[in-house]
This record gives C-alpha cells, structure tokens and sequence, in this order.
C-alpha cells in the first residue's frame, strides 16, 4: 500500500510528465491544459511541503484550506494586476496583520513574493509556447518595462528571459 507522501510524489512526476509533453508539442489550443497543469503542479509541491515533517514545535496559525484555495485562484486569475494585500486579506475576511502572517505561515514566502513567482511561471510558459516575444510576455503580465520583468526574471530563475526562451528552441 502507498504512503500518501509516494502518492503525491507519482501525482507530481505524472503532472510533469503531461506538462512536458503539452509543452515539447505546443498547440494554441492546449494553452488552457497547460495553464492548468501548472497549477495542479504548484498545489501538489505545496501539498508535499505541507507535509514534510520540520523541527520544533508544531505549526499554527496560518490559513484555512478554503481560504488557501480562494487566494491562490483569485492570484491567478489577476496575474497581471497589482493586488493589494487589503484586497486578498478581505477576500479572507481576515485583518491585513493576519492575512500576511497567516500566508507566510502556509505558504513559506509573503504574498507579493507568491504573486511575483507565479507571474514568472506563467511566464515560463508563455515563453515556451514560443508565440509571443519577451516583450509582449512581460507586459501582459503586468510588467511596465521589459527592463523590469528582465529583472525580476533573473532574479527568480538565474537567467535572462531572452537566454530561457533560446534555450527552450
């Protein structure tokens, strides 16, 4: 019988395994599925994480699943926006003070830094699709300047975007 720890870790392997094959053979129409198939992949690593046993005393305080799940869809929906911690906090119905802490405490990093990374894997793939110029990518994220969403592409990935999207082809 499988541990739910293997479990998680064969439903990662095989969401990567479609995510590689939905990306090495890019069709308009898959974008959806890949999309999808990126979130699924975010959820379970986070799953996995959640789970993993630390040192110390045990941890409390941070958000309900439902309110895990409300925030993390209302981010990806609004990848491209600004969003204001009020707005996320309220959607919680928690204080701003709380909200924070209580998203630090589940997800292990702040909310403007979740948002930032998940505006990257989007990213990712957008640049994989190999449809739309680093340009057109960083501002349909939200980006002002591609001198800005270069930057914050380097800073999460270690390389530029024009050297990932080569890489890719």
């Amino acid at each position: 019988m499988r541990s739910s720890g293997s479990n998680s870790t064969a439903t990662i392997w095989s969401t990567t395994a479609k995510l590689r094959q939905a990306i090495d053979a890019p069709e308009p129409a898959n974008r959806p599925y890949l999309e999808a198939l990126g979130v699924v992949l975010v959820h379970e690593l986070g799953r996995l994480n959640r789970r993993t046993p630390r040192a110390g005393a045990p941890v409390r305080g941070g958000l309900a699943a439902w309110q895990q799940r409300i925030v993390t869809a209302y981010v990806e929906e609004h990848l491209a926006e600004q969003i204001p911690l009020a707005t996320l906090a309220r959607l919680v119905r928690l204080s701003t003070f709380h909200f924070c802490r209580a998203f630090k405490q589940s997800f292990g990093v702040p909310p403007h830094r979740y948002h930032t990374s998940r505006r990257i894997e989007r990213a990712k793939l957008m640049l994989a699709e190999r449809r739309h110029s680093v340009t057109e990518v960083g501002l349909s994220l939200g980006f002002s300047e591609t001198s800005s969403f270069t930057a914050v592409f380097r800073k999460i990935t270690g390389q530029t975007p024009s050297r990932y999207h080569r890489a890719l082809g």
